[in-house]
């Protein structure tokens, strides 16, 4: 057992070890890329959306995005552009993304790079079913008797 725990930590270890890469860019690289030359790198759905209106409708966003990074504005960013792809330039700051009742507070980290801010924020909760009601079935009014 002993050598299957150090075989795990080493594999820890190498994990560690390996710096993060996207589509074969290093995040340095990615860094020094403006947003067009990000597209490049993106799938050609994402890609078609982000060169057609989005980054319009995203201007906003970015704008915000630079000023959280440059330390001029303080308050939290939140937006409601579910289609909006993540970008480099996003990297570390927090987003509230709506979905559809409250904004959700997202930490952007590398992994996130080409994922729309949807899919991010999910906009169904898991259901949880409580105990059955009384009447609902036959052992029910059994099981309600027997509590009394």
């Amino acid at each position: 057992m002993a050598r299957y725990m150090r075989g795990e930590q080493e594999e820890r270890s190498k994990m560690a070890e390996t710096e993060f890469k996207y589509r074969g860019k290093t995040l340095a690289e990615l860094n020094q890329m403006d947003t067009h030359e990000f597209l490049k790198l993106l799938t050609a759905r994402k890609r078609r959306s982000l060169s057609r209106s989005i980054l319009r409708r995203a201007e906003p966003l970015l704008k915000k995005i630079r000023q959280m990074k440059q330390g001029i504005r303080k308050k939290p960013i939140k937006t409601q552009l579910r289609t909006m792809v993540v970008t480099p330039e996003m990297l570390g700051q927090t987003i509230g993304v709506h979905n559809g009742k409250e904004y959700i507070s997202i930490r952007i980290i590398e992994e996130m790079f080409g994922l729309y801010l949807g899919e991010l924020a999910q906009t169904r909760k898991k259901v949880v079913h409580g105990a059955a009601g009384i009447g609902a079935t036959k052992s029910s009014t059994a099981s309600a008797s027997k509590a009394k």
